[in-house]
Parts: C-alpha cells; structure tokens; sequence
C-alpha cells in the first residue's frame, strides 16, 4: 500500500492507451494532469464517472488540465467502451496493476463476504511541477467530476 500524500511527486507511468497511443505522466510535466483510477470499463459507476469527466472535457481543455482514467482493462477494451458512450476521455491500461499499486489503489475489496483484489477508486490532480495538489479516495461517483473540475481551476 502506497503512502502517497499531498506535496508528495505523483508516481510516473508509461501505459498503452485506447486508439493504440501511450501516455506517460513525465511527458506531461508542465500540465496539470488529472489521474482517476477506476475498476472496470463498462461498469455502472464507471459508466457514469467517464461520462461525467467527459462531460466537462472542454472546461479541463480550457484550464490546460488533461484527464487520464486508468483501469486494469485492454487498450482494446477501452476502445470499444469509448466508442459505446462516445467518451472523450484518455483510457489507459493498467493490466498488471503495477501503477495501481504505485497509487495506493489496489486493494482488497470483498463483496458479500468474497475477498478479492480490486481497483479502489479514486483520483489524484497533479500539479504542473508533478507533485500531487489533492488526492480523493474511495470516490463517489455524483458530483465528483465537478469537484475534481473546482480543484483544477484553483491551481
């Protein structure tokens, strides 16, 4: 379990994305950089979470601030659940969970009394210098989006 906390530098990661890019957050120094990890595509809440982030997509776009959603999902899969809710936002995979780990967010989870391990969701708003300005654990999905949004723009 990573300690991460506010001051601290956002871990770096080099992932495949959807549309057969890669994103990695050193090449986005200078950038405010918004990190939401979230357990599975195509899932209710993670459904509603990318819509919402892709929602306000020109207000991150308009404030420099770039969205990533990491999953243990395919690059693969990311494409066909983009294209199934017209997302806008970056998808990247995550599938050995090794950045999830570095994040803190892999978890054990259990559900109805079955212990798994699992993405915890939550989202990290790094600042242009790399070091980490808020980060939200155990997301709940309404309003989130707007929150990260309010946070970005008072960097």
């Amino acid at each position: 379990m990573s300690d991460l906390a506010t001051g601290m530098a956002a871990p770096d990661f080099d992932l495949a994305t959807d549309g057969g890019a890669r994103v990695s957050l050193s090449a986005l120094k200078g950038k405010t950089v918004i990190v939401y990890f979230y357990p599975k595509d195509d899932t209710p809440g993670c459904t509603k979470e990318a819509i919402a982030f892709s929602g306000l997509a020109a207000e991150f776009e308009a404030i420099g601030a770039i969205v990533i959603g990491i999953s243990p999902d395919s690059a693969e899969k990311h494409d066909k659940f983009k294209a199934k809710h017209n997302l806008t936002v970056r998808l990247a995979a995550d599938p050995d969970t090794t950045t999830a780990q570095a994040y803190g967010v892999w978890v054990e989870k259990n559900m109805y009394g079955k212990k798994y391990m699992g993405v915890e969701r939550a989202t990290f708003l790094v600042k242009a210098d790399g070091t980490i300005a808020q980060i939200w654990r155990k997301v709940k999905v309404p309003g989130h989006a707007d929150a990260v949004l309010a946070a970005a723009k008072d960097l």
